[in-house]
């Protein structure tokens, strides 16, 4: 006998319908599958055949086919145990066949005929939900990740005979009740740090709060315990909360790499990943026989900080060029190609040479060819990709036990969040949403200025010796400045705040960006 049901496969951080065929006949008994499948997939024989049996499923010995459609595509992960065993208990007559046509299985099995959880449901159910399926059975674990997709019925399943009794039985399908709020998320994510801790370094804190509300990647650039880290583990808690889609994009990449925490729906917190220096350029961009995607794509519509930015490898610095440049990575591997997200606000800290010192020549000894060679780690096209460079000063003893009062992070997301509806009103339309990234035309367009402010720019580009990258990059910095100050035009002050942002770049690194 003959039977068929839908499952989903994953590739990349994305779904696709999976058809699992099983036919039962006459032969000498045995258990085989096929459909071009990874190893973990080939296991599922011995875990299906062994949950069956534990399940008090008694079947006669015979020839079992089972098939895994398309064949041309690998299959991976432990998600298609379930529909196997569906499967192989439909072709054998057990169940009522008219629940299979609209429905879809995913789970793994244990030897005992446990359901248990697996990764990457979000994309799974999305990929049946598009294929139009009525409703989806998942482990009891993965069922709110199933309800956050909104779009499939979900049911919820322990164990393989609870399965078998509902399809045997489809009138008791939909009975149990989940909590309404079970996909529902904070609205407004509470984090343990904020920006009301840190005294000081007003130019620092100016400097993040524009880079955050422009999109801009930020350098931080000081001696150690200057408050680099510090400041940079708190820039989500300025950053404006994540939308609906935000949120369903984020955490599909972390219900992939299964990282998503236990019961949680949706991530309600922007990421912040902070990856050592020793990291490699897969592990950085994603990749890997199955590719799956790397701390950049895990930052997503969060922060990637590089802590220390000189340690890092170069091949793993360089690799994030492009990912920078177009929101996105391209993995391309015989398989196929996968695309990840990349949407990051890039922080980076460094120490100005290997003491960490200089140019403090009473503290630093460093001689000019080892500051030369340590700055010299950081090529000129990734700088380039960094809008604004500060330097984080000393702290002092007064900063340290003075007693003030901090402008607190929802203070300042609040500015942020009135300079970023300003930039989703400019470009509604465009397929952007920050300043950081306006191409050529859309600076010439939206980045203005009046006579005395284009004769002071042409100066600072003839003094600094500027390139058009550079140019354009401090125009945007400008537009994002007075996008804070609600102005409609970029005035003088602007543009000496975000030339300024620059002088760091000249001042250690030499003129010509």
């Amino acid at each position: 006998m003959f039977s068929k049901v839908f499952s989903a496969g994953l590739q990349g951080i994305e779904g696709y319908p999976v058809q699992v065929e099983a036919d039962v006949g006459n032969g000498l008994p045995g258990f085989h599958m096929v459909g071009y499948l990874a190893s973990e997939v080939r296991e599922a024989e011995d875990r299906v055949r062994t949950a069956l049996k534990n399940s008090g499923f008694l079947m006669a010995p015979r020839k079992v086919t089972v098939n895994l459609s398309p064949a041309d595509i690998r299959k991976g992960g432990t998600a298609f145990d379930l529909p196997v065993a569906v499967a192989v208990l439909a072709a054998y007559g057990i169940g009522e066949a008219s629940v299979l046509k609209d429905s879809a299985f995913v789970g793994e099995l244990g030897l005992d005929g446990q359901v248990k959880p697996v990764r990457g449901v979000l994309s799974l159910v999305s990929a049946m939900s598009d294929k139009g399926m009525r409703r989806c059975f998942l482990p009891k674990a993965n069922v709110p990740e199933g309800l956050a997709v909104g779009r499939i019925e979900i049911v919820g399943i322990h164990d393989l005979k609870q399965m078998m009794d509902l399809l045997c039985d489809p009138g008791q399908i939909g009975k149990e009740n989940w909590p309404g709020n079970v996909c529902e998320e904070e609205a407004r994510a509470v984090y343990p740090v904020d920006f009301s801790e840190i005294n000081g370094q007003g130019l620092v804190r100016r400097a993040t709060e524009v880079a955050v509300a422009g999109r801009h990647n930020i350098l931080f650039l000081g001696s150690p315990g200057s408050g680099k880290s510090m400041i940079a583990q708190r820039i989500p808690t300025i950053m404006p909360s994540l939308s609906r889609e935000e949120q369903l994009e984020i955490s599909k990449v972390y219900s992939v790499c299964g990282m998503l925490p236990q019961g949680r729906a949706l991530l309600g917190r922007r990421p912040f990943r902070s990856p050592h220096h020793t990291i490699s350029p897969q592990a950085m961009a994603g990749g890997g026989r199955n590719p799956k995607p790397g701390e950049i794509s895990l930052a997503s519509r969060g922060v990637l900080f590089l802590d220390e930015f000189p340690e890092f490898r170069r091949e793993a610095l360089e690799v994030l060029r492009q990912p920078l440049e177009e929101r996105k990575v391209t993995v391309s591997r015989i398989n196929g190609s996968f695309t990840f997200p990349s949407n990051v606000l890039l922080a980076a800290a460094m120490n100005p040479c290997p003491c960490g010192y200089y140019p403090d020549r009473s503290r630093c000894s460093c001689n000019d060819e080892q500051v030369r060679r340590y700055l010299g780690r950081i090529s000129r096209p990734l700088l380039e990709r960094i809008d604004i460079c500060v330097e984080t000063a000393p702290v002092s003893f007064e900063d340290i036990r003075g007693e003030r009062e901090n402008e607190a992070s929802s203070v300042i997301r609040e500015r942020v969040e009135r300079a970023g509806e300003i930039q989703r009103r400019r470009f509604l339309g465009s397929g952007i949403f920050f300043n950081s990234e306006m191409g050529n035309r859309m600076v010439e367009r939206y980045c203005g200025l009046g006579d005395q402010e284009e004769e002071f720019m042409k100066r600072a580009f003839q003094e600094k010796r500027l390139s058009a990258r550079g140019y354009h990059k401090i125009l945007k910095v400008a537009r994002t400045i007075a996008d804070l100050d609600g102005k409609e035009q970029i005035d003088r002050l602007h543009l000496c705040e975000a030339i300024g942002y620059r002088d760091l770049e000249e001042k250690y690194w030499g003129k010509g960006f």
